[in-house]
């Protein structure tokens, strides 16, 4: 099972931002997506989550087309992204940002929880049990009241990725995951994705940093202007003289 991209194009007007990209996340493994910034890593993204049309071409899940679902329902099929931005509800503590990643496990109706019925106080309570077992995961458990906007850089991308992995997809997109990051909060986030990925989920990395991504991926594609200019092992694919052309400002060193 893969999450593939077959000829997918995207146009605002006449501005192609994506050129006929083909692409395929195989589970189990941590699949790169590197170019230099403004390259249309996002764009690729987007349109892989909904939030943005497909012009042309198909995206599949397994034998599931999602090209042209909505956002809840690439959801249900086993999708969860990461945003370049940080996304989380800064006023609100670690465990209730979590606690929203969990939506999809919820059973009972809005009215049954706003009743405080049995079943409706049973499923909550199993919903905290689980996120509080993903604060142990990643080492924040004495952060679960802290306000989420008072957190450090990288302990707000790991609760980022927490509520996205609450969802317990198949397929994750890491969009930049390590921008801003210091070596060693980049580090560690490395060790996690490479824990997803033995998991046998599917990982797909998108970040401009060749370094990092050459650390993780077997398999990289490189884009450049919305087409994918290369593909292949990292340490073939440096060596393409258009990927390095593509990376003239220094970062590819």
């Amino acid at each position: 099972m893969s999450l593939t991209l077959n000829n997918v194009s995207k146009r605002f007007g006449g501005v192609v931002a994506s050129d006929s990209v083909n692409i395929t996340v195989p589970k189990g493994k941590i699949t790169g997506l590197i170019g230099p910034n403004g390259a249309g890593k996002t764009t690729i993204v987007n349109m892989i989550t909904g939030m943005l049309a497909v012009s042309d071409g198909q995206i599949t899940v397994g034998d599931r087309d999602i090209t042209h679902s909505f956002a809840d329902e690439i959801c249900r099929a086993g999708l969860a992204r990461t945003f370049q931005n940080i996304r989380i509800l800064p006023d609100n503590s670690v465990l209730e940002n979590i606690l929203i990643g969990f939506h999809r496990h919820e059973e009972c109706s809005t009215l049954a929880a706003m009743l405080g019925l049995p079943a409706a106080r049973r499923e909550s309570g199993k919903i905290r049990e689980m996120a509080i077992a993903m604060l142990r995961r990643f080492g924040m458990s004495a952060l679960a009241d802290f306000p989420a906007g008072g957190l450090s850089y990288g302990h707000q991308r790991k609760l980022e990725m927490m509520r996205a992995l609450a969802s317990e997809p198949e397929f994750m997109l890491l969009d930049e995951p390590v921008a801003g990051m210091n070596d060693v909060e980049s580090d560690s986030l490395a060790e996690l994705f490479r824990e997803l990925a033995s998991t046998g989920m599917g990982v797909l990395l998108i970040e401009h940093n060749i370094r990092f991504v050459s650390k993780l991926c077997e398999h990289v594609y490189v884009l450049d202007g919305g087409r994918l200019i290369a593909e292949g092992a990292p340490g073939v694919v440096l060596r393409d003289p258009e990927v390095m052309a593509a990376y003239i400002g220094g970062e590819h060193a």
